[in-house]
């Protein structure tokens, strides 16, 4: 049985990852910029030099797989545009061998980047699914959670105070980036704030399923944690049923229960691992970004303690200048036009949104971290159009909370080695980041 599961997940891995892998790597190697973005090493270390490359190249630039944008214009023209979509869908005419293998592969775990996450799908059912959360992630509602967040940071740092011990020493991310925004989104949605670490590493190895050319044995990681993350939530599901509440989950299960035909049971376990994982994920990245750049622009940290009033604008500009999202891709639905460039139906554009949140005919100086920067909300870090990130409102709100909590606390933080990043390619953030707190209101020998 064990054998016959694995030789499955390596059948889907081929289908998905394996040979592209092959191929990408193939095209990286004869030089093409667009292969190198999704093969490289170097560009989970700094892509930014690569977005330029490609900007040097022009504004569409066609590789030997994909069209790759870093333009602002035509991101923003692609991502709303309704000639695109998000599905992958196998082709009418795919040959036999293909159709026997994707038979062979078995059923796919219910991760981001498969039907039916919102973030595969297109209308109409992503507008029917979405609609039943988006009152939940209202500016409205995100403005009551905006106290708890407050008291959630201030407990995390006294927290992290205390571990510190005698040499103020701490990794920032495990103690307080990626602790907030879980605590958050578990009591949001009704799950036990408890199991937030284990949600954290669960989350970590579904993250590499947005990527595209895996390896087997990351492929393999992100798969077990996905369907661990899945029997939890199922579990959950039966709790929430015994249990009632008046969180999101509850009220989605309720509506399965309820109204037959409003949720598959598919929808229903998909929807409540996105909005989990999707709760905490990016918003980990924009507090761990934020503090890294502060720390390393001790001149822009002097302008937030002066003026707080600029913390808002603060957290565009990071998200603008170190997207938590690097990149995201559409499929050309029929024959269609982007700013003048001809797409053919079936074409795949990759638009790298932290290339086009550094374009310089919109973001004078683009490379320049400046906190009053004007115009810094004109960033596309929560895409665009009908696929725009449903908790753009809470990331903001919990970054701005997170940041300025962390920052009024420990004015004179400096970093204390150096920060090692995730490596994963479209989510952009810091697995450690160590700093010394330096808390100007705590004696050194404390």
């Amino acid at each position: 049985m064990a054998g016959s599961r694995g030789a499955r997940r390596w059948i889907r891995w081929v289908l998905r990852h394996g040979a592209m892998r092959r191929e990408v790597s193939r095209q990286a190697s004869k030089g093409d910029l667009g292969a190198q973005m999704i093969i490289s090493p170097e560009v989970v270390r700094d892509p930014y030099p690569h977005y330029e490359a490609i900007r040097d190249q022009g504004r569409m630039v066609r590789s030997a797989l994909t069209w790759t944008t870093v333009d602002h214009e035509i991101t923003t023209a692609v991502l709303r545009s309704p000639d695109f979509c998000v599905g992958l869908r196998m082709p009418e005419n795919a040959p036999g061998l293909l159709r026997t293998l994707t038979k062979a592969g078995g059923t796919w775990p219910l991760g981001p980047a498969e039907p039916p996450s919102l973030l595969s799908i297109d209308p109409p059912d992503h507008n029917r699914i979405r609609k039943l959360v988006t009152r939940s992630f209202s500016a409205k509602a995100i403005a009551r959670l905006r106290g708890r967040t407050e008291q959630i940071a201030t407990e995390l740092l006294d927290e992290m105070t205390a571990r510190a011990g005698a040499d103020r020493r701490t990794d920032v991310i495990a103690g307080f980036a990626s602790l907030l925004p879980a605590t958050v989104i578990a009591e949001m949605l009704g799950a036990p704030v408890s199991m937030r670490d284990q949600f954290l590493r669960w989350g970590e190895g579904a993250a590499f399923s947005l990527d595209m050319g895996l390896t087997y044995p990351m492929f393999r990681r992100s798969e077990k944690d996905i369907d661990a993350l899945a029997d939890w939530m199922t579990g959950h599901f039966e709790y929430l049923r015994r249990n009632p509440n008046d969180s999101i989950l509850s009220s989605l299960v309720a509506a399965y229960d309820e109204e037959e035909g409003r949720l598959t049971t598919d929808e229903l376990l998909s929807l409540a691992l996105l909005l989990l994982a999707a709760g905490f994920e990016t918003t980990v990245n924009l507090i761990g970004n934020g503090t890294k750049l502060l720390l390393a622009h001790p001149d822009q940290r002097d302008r937030l303690q002066a003026d707080p009033s600029l913390w808002p604008n603060a957290v565009d500009e990071i998200l603008r200048i170190d997207s938590p999202v690097q990149r995201t891709g559409r499929v050309a639905a029929r024959n269609t036009d982007v700013c003048g460039y001809p797409v053919k139906r079936g074409a795949l554009v990759l638009t790298n949104l932290g290339g086009a949140n550094r374009d310089p005919e919109v973001f004078p100086e683009p490379d320049r971290f400046d906190v009053g920067r004007d115009g810094a909300d004109k960033h596309v870090a929560f895409s665009q159009g009908i696929h725009y990130c449903l908790g753009a409102a809470l990331a903001k709100m919990e970054g701005e909370v997170g940041l300025r909590a962390l920052f009024d606390r420990f004015p004179d933080m400096t970093a204390d080695g150096p920060a090692e990043l995730r490596g994963t390619r479209v989510l952009r953030g810091y697995r450690t980041l160590p700093v010394r707190l330096n808390d100007a209101t705590v004696p050194a020998n404390a």
